[in-house]
C-alpha cells in the first residue's frame, strides 16, 4: 500500500509539473536531492561504521549481554507470552539495545528476526499475536539514549553542537516509550474485557 501511494505522489508531481511547465525545475531539484543524498549516504557510512564498531567491541567485551541482562525482567513482563529462552526473546533484547543507542540500521534485521520467531509462537498465523503488537508499539517509540544517526546528519550539516539533543532525545522517547506501553496494554485489556462479556 505505500508503494502505491508513493508512485502516486510521483505520478501526480510529474503531471502537475508537466501542466504548469515547471518541468525543469524539477529536474533541477532531483538531480540536486539525488546528490545531496549521495553526499548525506557517504558522511553518514564513517559515523555509522565507527558506532557499530563500538556496538561490535562491546558485545564481545560482554557489555551488550549485561545491558541484555538488565532489560530481561522488563522483556519478561512486557511479553509474558514469549518463554524467556526462546530466540525471539534474544532478538527482541538485542533490537531494544541497538535502539538504545540510536542504530536503526542495526536494530532493524533483529527487529525482523524477532517478528518472523513471534510469528512461529503464534503458529505462523496472519493476525498480529499480543506479543507483536507489544513489539511493534515499543520499537516504533524506542528509548533512545545516544541518537546516533540525527547527529551523524547534524555533523553533516555543520551543526555547532550536534549532540545538543541528547537530553531532549532522552526525554521525548522515553516519553514515547511509555506512552506506547500505556496505549497497548489498554487496548489489550479492552479486548480482554469485550471477549468476557
Amino acid at each position: 500500500m505505500v508503494n502505491l501511494i508513493w508512485v502516486f505522489m510521483f505520478v501526480f508531481g510529474i503531471i502537475y509539473a508537466a501542466i504548469n511547465g515547471t518541468m525543469e525545475e524539477v529536474n533541477k531539484v532531483l538531480f540536486k536531492s539525488a546528490q545531496e543524498a549521495v553526499t548525506i549516504s557517504l558522511g553518514l557510512i564513517s559515523i555509522l561504521v565507527f558506532w557499530l564498531g563500538l556496538m561490535n567491541i562491546a558485545k564481545k567485551a560482554g557489555l551488550l549481554e549485561k545491558l541484555s541482562g538488565l532489560f530481561k525482567p522488563v522483556a519478561k513482563r512486557l511479553f509474558p507470552d514469549i518463554p524467556p529462552d526462546h530466540p525471539a526473546m534474544g532478538y527482541i533484547l538485542s533490537n531494544m539495545v541497538a535502539n538504545l543507542f540510536g542504530l536503526g540500521n542495526a536494530a532493524t534485521p533483529m527487529g525482523i528476526k524477532a517478528m518472523e520467531q513471534m510469528k512461529k509462537l503464534n503458529a505462523d498465523r496472519n493476525d498480529a499475536s499480543r506479543s507483536m503488537i507489544t513489539f511493534l508499539a515499543i520499537n516504533t517509540s524506542s528509548l533512545t539514549i545516544i541518537p546516533t544517526t540525527v547527529i551523524a546528519i547534524r555533523m553533516n550539516y555543520n551543526s555547532l553542537s550536534p549532540t545538543d539533543i541528547v537530553g531532549t532525545t532522552l526525554i521525548a522517547t522515553a516519553c514515547s516509550t511509555i506512552a506506547a506501553i500505556m496505549i497497548d496494554r489498554y487496548f489489550y485489556h479492552r479486548r480482554q474485557r469485550r471477549r468476557r462479556s
